[in-house]
């Protein structure tokens, strides 16, 4: 199986190398990995953390640099697409210039969301139909962000083989299961998930009996063992009814999240712009260290993760459980390895809708558990969304469709309705000043 990264000199790649390293001589294993990426240097860096952690691991997967990106997809059989258009500049411009008009700036969440989207979009769907060109029978795996939006952008062209996944859900109802006394990796577990990306609830959970999800959200006790318990609080939770992603916390505590990221010496995407520009500077000149290097500062930025909102309420710690640095990594190579072993299983993953949730049409992608095997991957039956969930779904899906529409014709009116329809952005007038002030291209 050839396994191609683009993004290949992304920081966490080697998170994904450490996982086909596990499945080393395995049938159907990963033999060679495809890196492409447009920052030469960053390439170098990685390709030397992963020659380290190569070290010792009888078969490990062969590596190769590709410095053009047909060379890199031709003969692909996955494609992991995790680009960053603009780089981590980039990043630190999405959000500092809402901040600036005091609305959130945030990766995926908000303007700052909707920015990186337009900046992304035309080049994700670029990659698509050179996927559909050169690697037709290629499955695509995105974790791009915002990663529901560019999936659905790439599904124009690739239809049902590109694949989105995120790490947050499956953290999510892995931390509610313990907190329960359940075993999430029981085959007679069960959860009921239902969202979209970054915008999405565990709403039930069993280990082969009554839901065990009203008795969590009653017990203030293991709410506040777990992540979510304790960035929502007790109370909240019990009135919601349901276990929302980490992400909507920015949506239900909006004004405290915002007052902590601005209160912040330094925005998440400044705080990791430095962070890497410094390790991949350091590692650049000293490659037989690059390994423990990398390693430090994986370390340090999990334990950084989300910090702001850690601090809105109330400053903690992350579970040790949470800083090995695995989830998408994880995730990628078990939809990997299902699609070409055809071992059946399920994830939580962002593909089209079909008939799952009626609220939306059949081409909207969501994220829901699915069903995956060597046919991709097919969305398992929820529960309806709530009015709340469905409104809340039914305005983002606009936000996102509207920013498609503006990325693929240039259209001003589609990228300011994109911005200003976004629950987070609380004027159309912002919408337009925070439009003219960040490039989208």
């Amino acid at each position: 199986m050839r396994l191609v990264i683009l993004g290949g000199g992304g920081f966490r790649v080697p998170l994904v190398y450490r996982a086909l390293l596990a499945e080393a001589g395995a049938p159907c294993a990963c033999h060679e990995l495809v890196l492409h990426d447009t920052d030469p240097v960053r390439l170098r860096v990685v390709a030397s953390v992963l020659a380290a952690q190569a070290v010792g691991v009888p078969g490990a997967p062969a590596v190769r640099i590709a410095h053009d990106l047909d060379d890199a997809l031709r003969g692909a059989d996955f494609v992991f697409s995790a680009i960053r258009v603009g780089g981590t500049a980039g990043r630190v411009r999405d959000e500092r210039v809402p901040l600036a008009e005091g609305v959130l700036g945030q990766e995926t969440v908000g303007a700052g969301g909707v920015l990186y989207g337009l900046r992304t979009l035309p080049v994700a769907v670029a990659i698509a139909e050179r996927v559909k060109a050169l690697a037709p029978d290629a499955w695509v795996i995105n974790f791009t962000n915002p990663a529901g939006m560019v999936t659905e952008a790439m599904a124009r062209v690739l239809g049902e083989r590109v694949i989105g996944i995120c790490d947050s859900p499956v953290g999510l109802v892995r931390r509610a299961a313990r907190a329960a006394g359940a075993d999430p990796d029981s085959p007679a577990f069960r959860y009921d998930y239902v969202g979209l990306n970054h915008l999405g609830w565990l709403r039930g959970m069993s280990d082969g009996g009554p839901d065990l999800l009203p008795g969590l959200l009653a017990d203030p006790v293991a709410l506040d063992s777990f992540e979510e318990g304790k960035l929502f609080g007790a109370p909240w939770l019990a009135a919601l009814g349901s276990l929302p992603n980490e992400y909507l916390h920015y949506y239900y505590f909006e004004r405290e999240a915002l007052a902590a990221v601005r209160s912040a010496e330094a925005t998440r995407g400044e705080f990791l712009d430095r962070q890497q520009g410094a390790f991949f500077a350091s590692a650049a000149g000293r490659p037989d260290e690059a390994y423990t290097l990398w390693d430090r500062t994986r370390l340090e930025r999990e334990e950084t993760y989300m910090a702001e909102n850690r601090a809105a309420t109330g400053g903690w710690q992350r579970d040790p459980h949470d800083l090995d640095g695995g989830g998408y990594d994880r995730v990628a190579l078990a939809l990997m390895r299902a699609i070409a072993r055809d071992e059946r299983t399920t994830l939580i993953l962002n593909v089209p809708n079909g008939t799952t949730v009626a609220a939306l049409d059949p081409e909207a992608i969501i994220e829901v558990p699915c069903e995956v095997g060597a046919f991709g991957a097919r969305p398992l039956p929820v529960a309806a969304p709530t009015e709340h969930q469905a409104g809340l779904m039914l305005t983002l899906k606009a936000v996102e469709r509207s920013a498609i529409e503006a990325a693929a014709s240039g259209s001003r009116a589609a990228a300011l309705r994109a911005l200003a329809l976004h629950p987070l952005v609380d004027s159309a007038a912002v919408a337009g000043r925070i439009l003219d002030a960040a490039p989208t291209r």
